[in-house]
């Protein structure tokens, strides 16, 4: 008896990545199996890089706050020191954006401290 074989699985299986090698250059865009192994690869960087972003954007946060509290005679640990001491509910994500595009609203918070 002749092996079965589900080609409309693997032919879908197939087109499927090779649809995610969309726009890559040369054959891995068309052919099977560099196609196969350039989407794998692919795949495993945008998973490590979904884990990058979030330490980058946290680094981007600290050096912003740390540019302002200088601004203001303060070190990035001092600022964050007295900013859990008093109970202030920011987290960096918004005590940077503050420092950022609203200095006067992260000087009052600094002066506040300061106090």
């Amino acid at each position: 008896m002749p092996r079965s074989v589900n080609h409309v699985a693997s032919r879908a299986k197939r087109k499927n990545v090779l649809k995610l090698a969309k726009g890559y250059y040369g054959r891995r865009k068309n052919v099977w199996t560099v196609a196969k192994n350039a989407v794998e690869k692919g795949l495993a960087y945008a998973y490590e890089g979904r884990k990058q972003k979030k330490r980058n954007f946290r680094s981007l946060w600290i050096q912003r706050i740390n540019a302002g509290a200088r601004q203001h005679g303060m070190s990035y640990s001092q600022f964050m020191g007295a900013v859990n001491n008093s109970g202030i509910e920011l987290n960096r994500k918004v005590l940077a954006d503050l420092a950022m595009n609203h200095p006067e609203a992260f000087k009052a918070i600094v002066d506040s401290l300061k106090k």
